[in-house]
């Protein structure tokens, strides 16, 4: 179908009827002027093309902070997130994996910043890149490929300043992808603090309800604080949550989240780690992962002309000559880490097998 056309416009459907009235449409600087009327007094502004490493010119239409989140989304790291461990390695259908996680911050964090008067497509960019940098098989990736790095290996930092280097993302967005775990230095804007809350909020809730399917742990076994303060189900334990951060965040300024509902969230959190992260079937597979993934990057690390040339120069930068780098260098083990770092769980578990003639039996397997 070729749509339907008269002398002015092409539409979809023969009877297509729909108009856009006497709205205005809005040129981006115009958005920016409205923004800055609606937005909070400590809220990121969009100016322009952001601020960028490489100068770009601005998009007519969409903010810097838009851009951003719409070249994340469109970017293989944030699409090979589908098939990366959040809890179960190997998720099955109806489980989370790290692509439906970072939605799920994205809407957590979206619903605050809206009542908040924040910055909503820059929360938006922040939370669905945050993840980025995350190896495959979980956590356990970074104990995997720490070993290989000076600095060691942490997925915040890591994403921002490797994986999605070369989208050329506005130093606001990546700061608040590069910070988001608390054990960072904090964001520096608000939306920032934002995402890194509801990153909290939405793998707490959310992997409790994926454990409580999967017959791990049953609702009833939920500390009593945290059931008679947010629920014993997700959609009532999300909803406090968020209520409490706006509650506590316009009755101070400060964002953070009113003391009683925050001591449920960090029960919550103790009795998750005590009982799903670590029990012994997850540290099972966490040394699988580990093994596999080292030794993956060893083979690689021996290997750097088989690496994708985009993939090495995000973490070596553009003017390496990738032919030249020497075999076990430090240049070729931290191009074997960005490499293994972007598998997906089946990604890698094949290359294991393939390249390594890995033993099937000590391969992470799904775990239910």
């Amino acid at each position: 179908m070729a749509g339907h056309a008269d002398d002015e416009v092409v539409v979809a459907h023969a009877d297509s009827h729909a108009t856009v009235g006497d709205a205005t449409i809005l040129t981006r600087e115009a958005r920016e002027e409205r923004d800055d009327e609606l937005l909070a007094g400590r809220a990121t502004r969009a100016v322009g093309a952001g601020s960028r490493a490489r100068e770009e010119e601005p998009d007519p239409y969409r903010t810097c902070f838009e851009r951003d989140r719409d070249r994340i989304l469109h970017d293989s790291s944030f699409r090979r997130l589908a098939g990366k461990t959040q809890v179960f390695v190997f998720p099955g259908d109806h489980q989370r994996n790290r692509m439906t996680h970072a939605l799920e911050v994205a809407q957590v964090a979206r619903s605050v910043a809206q009542s908040l008067s924040l910055n909503v497509p820059l929360v938006e960019a922040m939370a669905i890149g945050h993840d980025c940098g995350h190896g495959p098989g979980g956590h356990a990736s970074e104990d995997a490929l720490s070993p290989f790095l000076e600095e060691g290996f942490d997925h915040a930092p890591w994403g921002a300043d490797v994986t999605l280097r070369p989208l050329n993302l506005c130093a606001e967005t990546l700061d608040g992808i590069r910070n988001h775990s608390w054990s960072r230095p904090a964001p520096r804007t608000p939306e920032g603090e934002v995402v890194s809350w509801a990153d909290r909020i939405a793998y707490v809730c959310h992997d409790f309800e994926d454990a409580v399917a999967s017959g791990i742990v049953t609702a009833e076994m939920l500390p009593e604080l945290v059931a008679e303060r947010c629920g014993r189900d997700r959609s009532t334990q999300l909803g406090t949550f968020v209520r409490a951060m706006v509650t506590a965040t316009r009755r101070t300024g400060k964002i953070g989240m009113t003391p009683d509902i925050a001591a449920a969230l960090a029960a919550f959190r103790t009795f998750n780690y005590e009982n799903i992260y670590l029990r012994p079937a997850s540290t099972k597979q966490a040394d699988a992962v580990i093994s596999l993934l080292r030794a993956l990057v060893e083979h690689y690390a021996d290997r750097p002309h088989v690496i994708p040339d985009a993939t090495a120069r995000a973490v070596l930068g553009d003017d390496v000559p990738l032919g030249f780098v020497e075999a076990g260098s430090t240049e070729a083990l931290r191009a074997a880490v960005a490499y293994v770092a972007g598998m997906t769980d089946r990604f890698a578990c094949e290359r294991g097998l393939v390249e390594l003639a890995w033993n099937p039996a000590d391969l992470p397997t799904a775990v239910t």
